[in-house]
């Protein structure tokens, strides 16, 4: 198979990266003490990672410059229904501080039967579906060019139509309307449930009858796309109320968004509504980053995301055998 870090089989090699990006180095190291039998520093896993990292990158890079190209012919529109979703999780770098790693996720939409609670009557929604991930320690620009160029792997010029989920972040819709122009928008349901959560507590008082009923209310008129007329009341309420910075603030929220907050209309056109797999992007990336007291240099991290979301994807096997096994030119 080839030797790799002067000593250690490719496949050795690759066993050990794959693991770090499961669990921090040490434990890597015991494992495969106890595993293998085989005495490897966490020194020398880190270095291995180091290097696997840098390739996995420029793998990356050279994805990211294909995509900025235009293609060369239309396909006819008569692929899956596809969907983006973006987030933002914290990483502790050394020496900087705790840093944003823009998280995204790209996945075909597919259906299926759920039990209304209300009604029990079977209704088919949508939900995503073979998602893949990126992810990115910086800024916006570059993470949305990564995003622009996993949806075209995964054929996304081909899709029928498509979507982008997300919080109220305007980073999101700014890379939204750059990338994804003619896709449909919608803010997360969950996170404009929080949302109405707050106003509900700055109205009412935290746990109160009243912020329970205003809250189940607010929800049900959420659903039915009566945003702007949540902004409203909360705007009326706001003046010359205790809290009124805030009460302003959500209704902001509301106001700004409102014309992603079609749910019905995307629930009953059986698109997802809540932005689970990005959401689940996150906490994965935060269970490799974010231990108890754990710091990462930038180049560390910078190293391990793309194994990381590698793993996420299901794709590490095949970026390894392309990084290392490029085909001759």
């Amino acid at each position: 198979m080839g030797l790799c870090e002067g000593r250690w089989s490719e496949g050795l090699v690759r066993e050990a990266v794959w693991l770090s990006g499961q669990a921090p180095f040490e434990h890597v190291e015991a494992i495969l003490q106890r595993l293998r039998g085989l005495s490897i520093s966490d020194s020398s896993i880190w270095r291995m990672v180091q290097g696997c990292g840098e390739r996995f990158r420029a793998l990356e890079e050279r994805q990211r410059q294909e995509a900025m190209v235009p293609p060369v012919r239309w396909e006819p529109a008569r692929g899956p229904r596809m969907g983006a979703a973006m987030d933002g999780t914290m990483v502790h770098v050394r020496g900087e501080g705790w840093k944003e790693v823009k998280v995204g996720s790209v996945y075909q939409v597919g259906r299926r039967a759920v039990r209304e609670e209300r009604t029990g009557e079977l209704v088919v929604v949508g939900e995503a579906e073979q998602t893949s991930y990126v992810a990115h320690l910086g800024g916006p620009e570059a993470f949305g060019e990564l995003m622009w160029a996993e949806a075209r792997r995964r054929g996304w010029l081909r899709a029928r139509d498509s979507q982008v989920l997300g919080d109220g972040a305007p980073w999101i819709w700014n890379l939204a309307g750059l990338h994804f122009g003619e896709s449909l928008q919608l803010v997360d349901w969950y996170h404009a449930v929080e949302h109405l959560g707050v106003a509900a507590r700055l109205l009412h008082g935290e746990g109160t009858p009243e912020a329970r009923r205003w809250l189940c209310r607010g929800k049900e008129r959420l659903y039915q796309g009566q945003a702007a007329a949540i902004a409203q009341e909360l705007w009326q309420e706001a003046d010359g109320a205790e809290g009124a910075d805030l009460l302003n603030r959500e209704a902001g929220y509301f106001q700004h968004n409102q014309h992603r907050m079609s749910y019905m209309e995307m629930r009953e056109g059986e698109w997802p509504i809540g932005s689970g797999p990005v959401e689940s992007a996150a906490k994965q990336i935060q269970q490799r980053f974010g231990g108890p007291g754990m710091t990462w240099s930038r180049a560390g991290a910078e190293h391990m995301l793309p194994i990381r979301t590698a793993i996420m994807s299901n794709r590490f096997d095949e970026l390894w055998h392309t990084a290392h096994h490029p085909p001759p030119n």
